[in-house]
């Protein structure tokens, strides 16, 4: 299935989590401009994972419903492509790449190749980041993909803002 969801300008509000014939299917509560941080709800308002920054970290880390830790997702370096990875513990260490000048992203499971995942951002420059999820993974849930894709998204603004200043 695949899923289509976005962050708000200000990085703030609710928005929804659709799959491909348009149906809400959960949302995004992004909690404020002044914090990188995120809730993932079922429709009915529950919380089903959660992402953010730990205090004075570049780390970005994923939580369950009851704030276990699920993974954490940093950047690693690269000069032509960019390059993150997803620690998510005894479930497995992913990296997740996108070649040089596209969009597109590939989550593999390290030392296997296996593609577990693949997302793209479909908004331009302008707009606030819109993504597509294609998840073909077990172990990984959907609802945790969308908080590791906003979590790429998050640790990219954060840079472009540092370097901007």
């Amino acid at each position: 299935m695949t899923l289509y969801f976005r962050d708000n300008f200000f990085s703030s509000g609710m928005t929804e989590i659709m799959n491909d014939s348009g149906e809400t299917v959960g949302e995004l509560d992004l909690k404020s401009s002044f914090s990188a941080s995120l809730d993932v709800c079922d429709l009915t308002g529950r919380t089903l994972c959660s992402g953010k920054f730990p205090f004075f970290s570049g780390r970005w880390e994923v939580t369950d419903e009851d704030d276990r830790l699920l993974g954490e997702l940093r950047s690693r370096m690269s000069f032509f492509s960019q390059r993150y990875e997803y620690d998510a513990g005894g479930r497995g260490l992913y990296e997740i790449n996108s070649p040089a000048f596209t969009q597109d992203y590939f989550i593999q499971r390290e030392n296997e190749g296996e593609t577990v995942a693949t997302f793209e951002r479909t908004s331009g420059w302008l707009h606030s980041g819109a993504y597509s999820l294609e998840n073909y993974s077990t172990e990984l849930s959907d609802y945790e993909l969308v908080v590791v894709v906003l979590g790429v998204h998050a640790i990219r603004k954060r840079r472009s803002n540092a370097a901007a200043t």
